[in-house]
């Protein structure tokens, strides 16, 4: 296919080898498929597992942290240009997305023109995201949280709390253990 006057480029291939990371963990498995960039920014605790076909999606500043014994379902997305932050013994669903930035409104010309806005998410420790949950950017999900399948998290939530729905609402607490 050839494309007028201007260049072709990539992002990359998402390729990478286990001495490309800032930090890999002990027992750290990254399943067939998993693309990869910028691992320069990426730390993965102690036995992790990274399912079939995620796009773990670093970026040339920031970074993306997943914490010891978290388990990551396949094909799903994270994107951490603003800051991603995972914790401890995290169950991530399949298909979940984690966006960190977004375009800026603007009232004339195309928003995918615009400028692009950073927010750091963080996810603490011992949490669950149901498969197909989306959260956007600038969310802090509590320790202990469950996260319904196919929730949009647009705003922050509570330790120990259970919230579903589209956009997420909380539903109730969870007993602390």
């Amino acid at each position: 296919m050839k494309y007028p006057s201007r260049e072709v480029r990539s992002h990359g291939s998402g390729e990478y080898s286990v001495t490309d990371f800032r930090k890999l963990g002990k027992g750290v498995i990254l399943e067939p498929g998993v693309l990869v960039f910028h691992p320069e920014n990426i730390e993965l605790g102690d036995n992790t597992y990274i399912g079939h076909y995620t796009i773990l999606k670093g970026y040339y500043r920031n970074t993306l942290t997943i914490g010891a014994g978290t388990w990551i379902g396949q094909q799903c997305f994270f994107h951490s240009a603003g800051g991603l932050e995972i914790g401890r013994n995290v169950g991530i669903g399949p298909g979940v997305k984690i966006i960190t930035s977004q375009h800026e409104e603007t009232s004339n010309g195309p928003i995918l023109h615009a400028p692009v806005k950073l927010a750091k998410v963080t996810i603490g420790d011992d949490c669950d995201i149901g498969t197909g949950a989306i959260i956007l950017p600038g969310v802090t999900i509590g320790q202990g949280v469950l996260v319904g399948a196919g929730a949009v998290v647009t705003k922050n939530l509570p330790p120990f709390s259970v919230a579903a729905g589209v956009p997420a609402r909380i539903m109730r607490q969870r007993e602390k253990k």
